[in-house]
């Protein structure tokens, strides 16, 4: 059987949480993933807020969101691209879970702060998360080079 290339894995588990395990052939994880991904989605509501966040409707995505079920969320998501990245054809770096495990908690920060406005301005529930990921991408990055 043919193997996955990192970037292939990321970017399916990117796309929808499983599919890079299903790629990996992982078939058990990648069910369970996207059994996660469904319920946690379909319970938070977060289609119908990523809906109103694009067509530039923030108050009605937070007020749609349930924030209960998508605090799940950042973390079975990032967790899933690690694991999809880590099964995947190549070396895998020392300490490359990292940038995973520290987008996952600034996500989840960008979250805990949804009702807050930040210079004024509402992000909403899908663009606040959005945005605290690449700093959490850039510490987990940094925190990792240093130890290594």
């Amino acid at each position: 059987m043919k193997k996955t290339y990192k970037l292939e894995a990321i970017l399916w588990s990117v796309a929808f949480p499983g599919f890079g395990q299903l790629l990996n052939g992982h078939l058990i994880k990648g069910i369970l993933f996207i059994i996660l991904e469904f319920t946690i989605n379909v319970n938070s509501l977060f289609n119908q807020a990523i809906m109103f966040s694009f067509l530039g409707k923030i108050k009605e995505a937070a007020a749609v969101v349930d924030h209960q079920w998508l605090m799940f969320y950042p973390c079975v998501h990032m967790f899933a691209m690690y694991d999809a990245y880590k099964f995947a054809e190549g070396e895998n770096p020392r300490l490359s879970f990292f940038q995973f495990a520290f987008g996952a908690y600034f996500v989840t920060i960008g979250l805990m702060y949804l009702p807050n406005s930040i210079f004024g301005i509402s992000f909403g529930p899908i663009w606040l998360p959005m945005i605290s990921l690449i700093p959490g991408l850039g510490v987990g990055f940094f925190i990792r080079l240093y130890i290594n």
